[in-house]
């Protein structure tokens, strides 16, 4: 099983590096990042409590809270798990992942 970050959630871990950076610095920046990726490595094991993604998003796939985001991910055909995008507690959820869900 491989991680798969997909476009959006791409996007998205720059933005959570650059703003934690800038109001906390670097080292928690790097310290936070790698902290997600850890987290995204224990998806398969069932490290994280991941919940089904509401029906509403039209993507079938999980989710899991990680510290001030939730991680939106989904099984790829191949087996691999794909992290289709991470998001702040404070966006509304639904309207953001529908942005950033895979088309």
């Amino acid at each position: 099983m491989a991680i798969r970050i997909q476009e959006a959630a791409s996007l998205r871990l720059d933005e959570i590096y650059r703003t934690t950076r800038d109001r906390w610095g670097a080292d928690q920046a790097e310290r936070y990042i790698t902290d997600l990726f850890a987290a995204f490595e224990r998806i398969e094991g069932h490290g994280v409590a991941s919940r089904p993604i509401p029906a509403e998003s039209g993507v079938e796939g999980f989710c899991f809270r990680h510290a001030h985001h939730f991680v939106y991910w989904r099984r790829l055909s191949n087996g691999d798990v794909g992290i289709v995008t991470i998001l702040h507690e404070r966006m509304h959820q639904m309207d953001r992942f529908r942005e950033d869900r895979p088309k």
